[in-house]
């Protein structure tokens, strides 16, 4: 699916340009691309002009919440389908993404993006070959492509997330120049497309699953076993886990996934907010 290239507007972007307008000047300089870049937007009564295409000016546009011109007006990014999925603007540029209303990727103390950057780095992807099992916004894909990946296999389940990507500046378009072919981006649910996968043919791996409640299969000895399966002696695996309070929750999730990796044939330690891990085999 071809990535998006028309504005992306915030009500933050929109106030700042019907404000331009309003006050009589004939453009306005800033970024419609979540700050990927600043362009000189053109201004009239009417609407605005971005890449020298016309667009009125949209309706009233709400407090977190991403506006993409579908070809007739400003929609908001969402979709429902069995859940509602909602691309949702940051201060940081890149965007996070809510699940019902559940936030999917740190945002508060930083970037999105530039977490994802260091949970990459872990792994040190240059030269590698890279499986990523839950591929999301594609943060991780993009942060291995920016570091010098060979190739990233990456698989996303859910179709309205890849579609949060194509409209996402932030997330990698594996048909761009920039990636050119070391991304392999597939819909379809690692825990079963796994089983596909050659031996000992990644030199890491990526996991950045759902929580435990939603996806328990991505933490399961028989998925584990699997990873270690298709990666190479000495890969390094990055498990995100979060920090689930144990005092409501019960469980301490990233021990417990230490020690399932251990049984798998991993050297597990805590990292970040996850498990880093090597494989012994």
């Amino acid at each position: 699916m071809p990535h998006y290239s028309g504005p992306l507007l915030t009500r933050e972007s929109a106030t700042a340009l019907q404000r331009a307008a309003a006050a009589g000047v004939s453009s306005w300089t800033g970024s419609l691309d979540l700050g990927r870049s600043e362009e000189a937007v053109g201004l009239s009564t009417d609407g605005f002009v971005f890449r020298g295409q016309s667009y009125p000016w949209p309706g009233k546009v709400k407090d977190r919440t991403l506006y993409y011109w579908d070809g007739e007006e400003f929609l908001p990014i969402s979709r429902f389908s069995a859940s509602l999925i909602k691309l949702v603007p940051t201060e940081w540029g890149a965007p996070t993404f809510e699940i019902d209303g559940i936030k999917m990727l740190p945002s508060a103390k930083l970037s999105p993006f530039d977490d994802a950057r260091r949970k990459v780095d872990l792994i040190a992807p240059a030269g590698k070959t890279v499986l990523d099992t839950c591929g999301g916004l594609g943060y991780f894909a993009a942060c291995c492509l920016d570091a010098g990946v060979a190739q990233v296999r990456s698989f996303e389940k859910n179709p309205d997330v890849l579609w949060l990507r194509t409209l996402n500046p932030w997330s990698p378009d594996p048909d761009a120049d920039s990636a050119g072919g070391r991304l392999q981006l597939a819909q379809g649910d690692v825990s079963e497309e796994i089983a596909a996968l050659p031996g000992n043919s990644v030199d890491a791996i990526l996991h950045d699953p759902p929580r435990f409640g939603i996806a328990g299969e991505l933490y399961s000895q028989v998925f584990y076993d699997q990873l270690a399966r298709v990666i190479r002696s000495g890969g390094k695996l990055f498990h995100y886990t979060g920090a689930p309070n144990k005092l409501t929750s019960g469980r301490d999730v990233p021990r417990e996934v230490a020690k399932r990796l251990e049984k798998a044939g991993f050297k597990a330690e805590l990292a970040l907010d996850g498990v880093l891990a090597t494989y012994r085999g």
